[in-house]
């Protein structure tokens, strides 16, 4: 059911995302810091009720996802303008998710089956990017903010590669066009 709570909850979260993305343009950081808080809060609250109160829909499966990567999409995409983080790690964040959700459709359109199963990389290479935007958005909130030096943005690129080349991985699994040896 589309209209559920937790689903509701989580167009909540795409609804936040053009305001988001205009304090960050606009350079209000103590709103985009209020409106991130939100944002996450809303990530965690609809997966915990749709557990907790048995409303797992394939339209929330989906749309949680969705929800996701439109907000650290945007958020990568104007950080990176703006300067607030390194162009080459925004590149290598869509390049990922790209490269995921094409061989998704591909799985499909050639399999007419697909099953996604988020990969513990995987949901720490998402859990590094949402860190990511949390603390610039802090720092630069911050007098003495928390410099985030390019070992960290490196990490973040490192684990985001690795979730994609798994992902990939899979796909060509579940596929069936690994080679066999």
């Amino acid at each position: 059911m589309v209209g559920n709570i937790p689903n509701l909850i989580t167009l909540t979260r795409i609804l936040i995302l053009p305001f988001f993305a205009g304090t960050l343009i606009y350079r209000e950081y103590q709103y985009a810091l209020i409106l991130f808080i939100t944002a996450a809060i809303t990530d965690i609250l609809d997966g915990l009720i749709a557990r907790l109160t048995n409303q797992i829909t394939d339209f929330g499966k989906v749309l949680d996802p969705v929800a996701d990567k439109f907000f650290v999409t945007t958020s990568f995409v104007i950080m990176s303008n703006i300067g607030m983080i390194p162009t080459w790690l925004t590149i290598i964040v869509i390049s990922k998710d790209l490269i995921v959700v094409t061989g998704c459709f591909l799985i499909h359109y050639v399999t007419d089956n697909l099953k996604i199963q988020p990969s513990l990389l995987g949901k720490l290479s998402s859990g590094l990017q949402f860190l990511t935007i949390g603390l610039v958005i802090l720092s630069f909130n911050m007098q003495k903010g928390v410099h985030l030096t390019k070992p960290f943005f490196i990490v973040v690129a490192v684990v985001t590669s690795l979730a994609g080349i798994q992902y990939v991985y899979r796909g060509m699994k579940m596929s069936g066009t690994e080679s066999k040896n």
